[in-house]
């Protein structure tokens, strides 16, 4: 009987441990300070939920409960303030968002990005508006960039269109002049989504080529109407985000979360998996779905995707050269490229 007497004190002991840690978190990574003020006010924090779980084992328990409902009450008021915006000093390339409009079979887009980056810092930028005939679209690839180890990738999706051209879509953490990607932040409303449209040339080239990482392509399994459907469902999703900014959360509302969910909004049922959150793992999960080639083992298709070092080779190459190059000897591809 004392054990299960003891339940609801232990689980509000949990919950204010878990208010006392995300309270100071949010604090150190969003309160409007220098860092000193922001460690000083997250120590604060800590020492008031540490005071909470001692009385919470005392006879004042109810009071320190009190005093926890109220402190976490300010603080979700405090955090129900800080909205995303599309206004701020972006970082390079992320300045911009793409907008789409369709009439008839033609796309078009504005501010498409199609950079010509020789460093991080050191680039000629190109916002242009483009055209595409959606009666041309043939194909669509997923792109996984590995920069961390196995676990955590960037997804991007990429359109291919019988003239030769491909366009490649990147849902993206919009990070400010002099911000860095942080994982563990990205938890806690610094920075906001966006979407990028452009040219392979850009923005394959630049973490091929210029960051020196891992990209992997992989051809879906998707008929022409239903990569037209998928490529629409990007469309509205940029249209929506550059009319009502968004968050980037590092679980919930990321590149690989996001694609799920257009997945979903073309093929309703497909089920959730851990794998899109450990977005490193998500084009297993495609795989394991039929969505990718299945010519052979994911094993050795992973192996044949790696594209990094045609990339490299190809560097000076034009665009249309540039995207042909790096499909090469990439399963399900190799037809389509003999034939052009």
């Amino acid at each position: 009987m004392r054990v299960f007497r003891s339940l609801p004190i232990l689980a509000l002991a949990l919950v204010a441990m878990g208010f006392g840690l995300w309270g100071a978190l949010a604090i150190w990574y969003r309160a409007p300070f220098e860092p000193p003020i922001r460690l000083g006010f997250s120590a604060l924090w800590a020492a008031v939920t540490i005071g909470a779980l001692v009385a919470l084992f005392s006879g004042r328990r109810w009071k320190a409960f009190g005093v926890m409902a109220v402190a976490v009450a300010a603080l979700l008021a405090w955090w129900s303030t800080i909205l995303p915006s599309n206004e701020g000093e972006w970082a390079p390339g992320l300045d911009r968002t793409v907008r789409g409009a369709v009439e008839g079979n033609i796309l078009t887009l504005t501010d498409a990005r199609n950079f010509d980056w020789r460093t991080e810092s050191d680039f000629t930028p190109h916002w242009e508006t483009r055209r595409y005939d959606l009666s041309k679209l043939v194909s669509v690839d997923l792109l996984a960039n590995y920069w961390m180890g196995e676990a955590i990738a960037h997804t991007l999706a990429s359109f291919g269109f019988s003239d030769g051209r491909f366009l490649v879509w990147s849902i993206e953490m919009r990070l400010r002049k002099d911000q860095s990607f942080s994982a563990l932040g990205g938890f806690f409303k610094t920075a906001e989504l966006i979407t990028l449209a452009g040219d392979e040339r850009d923005l394959i080239r630049l973490r091929t080529n210029v960051r020196r990482e891992d990209v992997r392509i992989y051809r879906m399994n998707a008929r022409p109407e239903v990569a037209r459907e998928i490529l629409l469902t990007y469309v509205d999703e940029a249209n929506d985000l550059a009319e009502h900014p968004r968050w980037y959360n590092t679980a919930t509302t990321n590149c690989t979360t996001v694609v799920f969910h257009i997945a979903r909004a073309v093929r309703p049922g497909i089920p959730l998996d851990w794998r899109v959150l450990a977005s490193g793992y998500f084009p297993d999960f495609a795989y394991d779905h039929g969505a990718l080639d299945q010519s052979l083992p994911f094993a050795e298709l992973r192996e044949r995707s790696k594209i990094a070092d045609r990339a490299i080779a190809a560097d000076g190459a034009p665009s249309l050269d540039f995207s042909r190059a790096i499909r090469v000897g990439i399963p399900g591809v190799a037809i389509a490229l003999e034939s052009k």
